[in-house]
């Protein structure tokens, strides 16, 4: 076997066509100037007056979720969000990596959002598209302001990473932990850190992700592991080890997710097959389609996270044994609104104090 090309850090170099534009650019040579194959990072800064994106997908557990950033700097390939960035004009390849929206208002409007009397206290997910600490959240600390918010309001709040930048913030989570307010989940794919580096250029190495899954334990937050996604031929017979390691580390819950691979993705992935692993293409993407009815995604709801037939079934058989093994079947436990505060208004203070 030969070894894969080194990563230029990114997860993949192509700029595929935006379905939705009818232009589209493609450079003669290589530069420095953020369109080489070492591309530089271009934040924007994105004006967005609602902050709350509502679900209608029955296979997730949670009404409205919260995205600090649209685009993600860890680059992973598999990233089911990438084609979100072709509503912005972009591409859902390199431009999905690089060109990065910022909500730099992201806390204040969510605090106007929870502050209204409309709002009924509920779960609000951190983050349901791209992860809110990407490496972007160390400098600009978005994800802290908002956390910032549901501490002050005790509004519960779930988040789903897989940085050890997290554990940065175990104050406030630990506070609202405390009042069964706040849970994580840490998504680990692998343990061999090469397969990371290449599958995942600039997120966290899967030792410190575990290592953020004990700091979050010993915190006494309550903290699951997300092996997401689960690629057939790739990653799958790793869940036993995984889940193992991530119950060690002090995690109390397990979910997985099978590889969602939606337009353009679908050929982004098979393209970074052939560079990185050419003997595995054929193995990994006949897999793929064995899950998926003959296709490489489905969109259908109820088979789109877990999809169907005998290798499906074997996943999921192999993950419920091992979730078991490790005690780690349980779902954490169901977070609580209760002790959402809405602040008096002005004038209501000025009544208490007289």
């Amino acid at each position: 076997m030969t070894d894969p090309p080194r990563t230029s850090g990114r997860g993949t170099e192509r700029n595929p066509e935006n379905r939705y534009e009818r232009i589209h650019v493609e450079p003669d040579t290589a530069t420095d100037d953020g369109i080489g194959p070492a591309p530089s990072t271009v934040f924007y800064r994105d004006s967005s007056k609602t902050v709350l994106a509502e679900n209608e997908s029955p296979d997730v557990g949670f009404r409205f979720s919260l995205n600090p950033y649209r685009g993600c700097e860890h680059g992973c390939i598999y990233c089911y969000a990438r084609p979100t960035h072709e509503y912005l004009s972009f591409s859902a390849g390199l431009d999905f990596e690089r060109r990065i929206m910022v909500k730099t208002d992201v806390a204040e409007r969510l605090r106007e959002t929870l502050c209204s009397p409309k709002w009924e206290p509920q779960t609000i997910a951190l983050s349901g598209n791209t992860d809110c600490y990407q490496p972007a959240e160390r400098r600009l600390r978005l994800t802290r302001a908002c956390l910032e918010v549901f501490h002050e309001l005790r509004n519960p709040v779930g988040v789903v990473t897989k940085s050890a930048l997290v554990t940065r913030d175990v104050d406030l989570l630990g506070d609202l932990a405390a009042d069964g307010a706040a849970h994580v989940f840490v998504s680990v794919t692998t343990l061999d850190v090469d397969l990371a580096r290449q599958m995942e250029p600039r997120a966290a190495t899967p030792e410190r992700r575990l290592d953020a899954i004990a700091t979050l334990s010993t915190a006494k937050i309550p903290v699951g592991v997300m092996v997401a996604p689960v690629i057939p031929g790739l990653n799958d017979s790793e869940i036993p080890a995984i889940l193992a390691r991530a119950a060690q580390a002090g995690a109390r819950s397990a979910a997985w997710v099978l590889l969602r691979l939606p337009r353009p993705v679908d050929a982004l992935f098979a393209d970074w097959l052939s560079q990185r692993f050419p003997e595995r293409r054929t193995r990994v993407l006949g897999r793929i389609r064995q899950c998926r009815d003959g296709r490489l995604s489905d969109a259908q709801f109820g088979r789109r996270m877990r999809g169907e037939g005998t290798y499906a079934e074997h996943i999921g058989a192999l993950f419920r044994a091992a979730a078991r093994r490790h005690h780690l079947e349980r779902s954490l436990p169901p977070l609580d609104a209760s002790k959402f505060r809405r602040p008096p208004k002005r004038g209501e203070q000025l009544r208490l104090i007289w």
